[in-house]
């Protein structure tokens, strides 16, 4: 068999379907029975939206309800600030759609099932590797009725930032830190609401808004590990900093009924030194858990997932060996993005979040429009729509 993926998120429902689009024999594994797993950022930058066109996708993608943010913008108590302003990038697509993750992951998933050499197995928890004549051949993993075995030429690891598969392989990651975590929850939303996504910040407190049409997602950052003390002093320690941050929702917030109505992130920023092993790879957050700065981490997981197929597709098709040195062609290629990212995430983290929740930064003093700044104005928006060095779906459909 062609290649084993554990994991199906962004990174590995992709790869999915580029290697069974170029004729690979591939079975995807996701560990729950659905992709309905709420309170996710669900951003798709252009770079994203561009592989879906390459892919004939776009028009499918454009079914499904979404919303389009063309600009960026911070509230403060003195006015909104506009951080980066997409209208300007080349390319047809020139914002970010906000779609739900898992009608995007139905969609890859669906066109995945129209070719003959792929395999979708729900509920299938993988958990440790097949090992012969030191290679990875494959994946044990199990499900409602046992434990079972998968071999193959190639096994991706794209089981997430708590990647099983990863730790089997004795890959670790190195951490980089993040001085926050995010609280999410949902608020129904009012016609007279605002109605844009924007982030808010005052009074040492933050919170990303995303319009969901009849309600709001809403993430509430902490200081890390303050979500403990935030529980031991009850759910009013939510309710109040976000009616004080959005008063027109203050007759809302017991809507928030208790600890269990919320979902929290435990932010990592981290990659490893090593992705792979013979046999084996990681791509997406198994390889690098990105923070939620930028909204990037589907996107990122998404042209991992193409680089993989561009270079391998072609060796899993026929079956010839993958010598650990091509996997490692693989790792250069995505480490140049990766590591721009997080120091533009780490710098974003440090001079800014950190700052923000420890209340040694007054966003009232910002200025009103931050794309008048030619490094701004110019390099935002090509950073936030199309990252570095994105990539292009290169392997033909067979």
């Amino acid at each position: 068999m062609g290649c084993v993926i554990a994991g199906g998120g962004p990174a590995g429902a992709m790869l999915a379907l580029l290697l069974a689009r170029a004729g690979v024999e591939v079975t995807l594994l996701e560990k729950h029975g659905d992709f309905l797993r709420d309170f996710r950022g669900d951003t798709i930058h252009p770079s994203t939206l561009q592989v879906l066109d390459e892919l004939g996708l776009a028009p499918e993608f454009m079914k499904i309800p979404h919303r389009k943010a063309y600009e960026i913008s911070l509230v403060t108590d003195a006015g909104d600030v506009r951080l980066a302003d997409l209208r300007g990038l080349r390319g047809t697509y020139r914002y970010i759609a906000f779609v739900p993750q898992w009608d995007f992951l139905t969609l890859i998933t669906s066109a995945a099932e129209r070719y003959p050499g792929f395999r979708l197995l729900m509920n299938a928890e993988a958990y440790d590797l097949i090992r012969e004549g030191g290679a990875v051949r494959g994946l044990r993993y199990r499900d409602g009725s046992g434990e079972h075995e998968i071999r193959a030429d190639l096994t991706v690891a794209a089981d997430g930032r708590y990647s099983a598969l990863r730790a089997r392989a004795g890959l670790v990651p190195e951490d980089l830190g993040a001085p926050m975590d995010v609280v999410w929850f949902r608020l129904p939303r009012h016609d007279t609401d605002r109605d844009d996504t924007f982030l808010r910040l005052a009074d040492g407190r933050m919170m990303v808004a995303i319009n969901r049409e009849s309600y709001w997602q809403l993430a509430y950052l902490v200081l890390k590990g303050g979500y403990d003390e935030m529980r031991r002093q009850g759910i009013d320690a939510l309710r109040e900093p976000v009616a004080r941050l959005m008063p027109w929702l203050a007759d809302r917030v017991a809507g928030i009924g208790g600890y269990d109505d919320v979902s929290v992130l435990t932010v990592r920023l981290d990659r490893l030194r090593r992705w792979h092993r013979p046999g084996f790879l990681c791509i997406g957050d198994a390889a690098h858990a990105m923070s939620p700065v930028f909204g990037v981490g589907i996107n990122l997981a998404v042209q991992d997932a193409v680089a993989t197929a561009n270079l391998l597709a072609g060796a899993l098709r026929t079956g010839a060996p993958i010598p650990e040195r091509t996997l490692h062609r693989l790792q250069r290629r995505r480490m140049l993005p990766t590591r721009v990212t997080q120091a533009a995430q780490r710098l974003v983290q440090n001079r800014v979040i950190g700052p923000a929740l420890n209340r040694r930064l007054d966003p009232t003093r910002l200025p009103r429009d931050l794309t008048r700044f030619p490094l701004v104005g110019l390099l935002a928006p090509r950073f936030i729509g199309h990252g570095v060095r994105p990539e292009h779906v290169a392997v033909k459909e067979l």
